[in-house]
């Protein structure tokens, strides 16, 4: 699969996994914030928001991404999903997470309150789109 990333299927049934994944995440994220290590809270929104793409992709296709570069996952939502214009509105944001993976993981940049509530706020937005595909 030239140029769509790494992807491997997934039986369906696995969807609920990722899912817990990503909301122990995102509680871990809330947890990290309340103690104010922000590096660590930006890190499992990120995580957090991947495990919540994988959730839909397994659900809907069947297939999760599973290389290093995370906009591919974004990539693959699109693929497996009819996608309105709530849903570019969703990627977006899915998108505006991915691009602070490098920066709060491996850049030596000391995030602060502001940063981690700015991808917050992305990761609720996408959240709140995202349950739509995700409710049992």
């Amino acid at each position: 699969m030239v140029g769509h990333g790494r992807r491997r299927q997934v039986d369906r049934s696995r969807w609920r996994q990722f899912l817990t994944v990503g909301e122990h995440f995102g509680r871990a994220a809330d947890m990290a914030a309340g103690s104010e290590y922000w590096n660590a809270a930006g890190v499992l929104i990120v995580h957090a928001a991947v495990a919540m793409t994988d959730a839909i992709t397994v659900r809907v296709g069947a297939i999760k991404h599973t290389g290093e570069d995370h906009g591919a996952a974004a990539d693959l939502l699109g693929e497996v999903l009819a996608i309105d214009a709530d849903g570019k509105r969703a990627i977006a944001h899915l998108r505006a997470i991915l691009e602070e993976k490098t920066l709060v993981s491996y850049s030596g940049h000391v995030y602060r309150r502001e940063d981690v509530g700015r991808m917050s706020r992305h990761l609720a937005r996408y959240q709140a789109w995202a349950g739509r595909y995700l409710v049992p």
